[in-house]
């Protein structure tokens, strides 16, 4: 009498069959991580916007400033008085300037937790289906090597 030998390969492969493997998740989070990436990129971008807009009416403000004291003056301590009112817009703009670049950190940064917030509850509702649909497959297909192993 001739021993049978099993066929680890069939078994295997009729193994690995019975627990498919549901790509809709790693799908769904890949779509959630691009569109947060894409809401993250906008915020980005308005806010270099906003800034280089800060900067140019800053720089603009400022040579209009350079032009009134490199004009000719009659007296020379109107000279001093040049240099004290630059001096003195200078400090008001850039207070203004430095203001309004808080302003758009403070918007970014609002942005920024509201947008992980929402990419954080998306991405544990993502991960709570995908565990739940994972368990119910693993579970089906358990029960239906059961079924074949005692059928057999």
């Amino acid at each position: 009498m001739a021993a049978k030998t099993q066929d680890y390969t069939k078994m295997m492969k009729d193994m690995m069959g019975a627990f498919p493997v549901d790509m809709t998740a790693m799908q769904d989070a890949f779509k959630t991580q691009a569109t947060l990436s894409d809401k993250m990129s906008n915020v980005a971008v308005q806010a270099a916007d906003k800034s280089s807009e800060i900067s140019t009416k800053w720089t603009k403000e400022t040579l209009a400033k350079v032009a009134a004291i490199t004009s000719v003056k009659e007296d020379p301590a109107d000279y001093a008085k040049a240099m004290s009112d630059f001096a003195s817009a200078q400090a008001e703009m850039t207070s203004e300037a430095m203001s309004a670049f808080a302003e758009v950190a403070k918007k970014v940064q609002m942005e920024t937790v509201e947008l992980m917030m929402a990419a954080g509850k998306d991405i544990s509702e993502d991960a709570s289906a995908a565990v739940k649909k994972a368990t119910s497959d693993v579970q089906a297909a358990a029960k239906k090597a059961t079924a074949t192993a005692t059928a057999k």
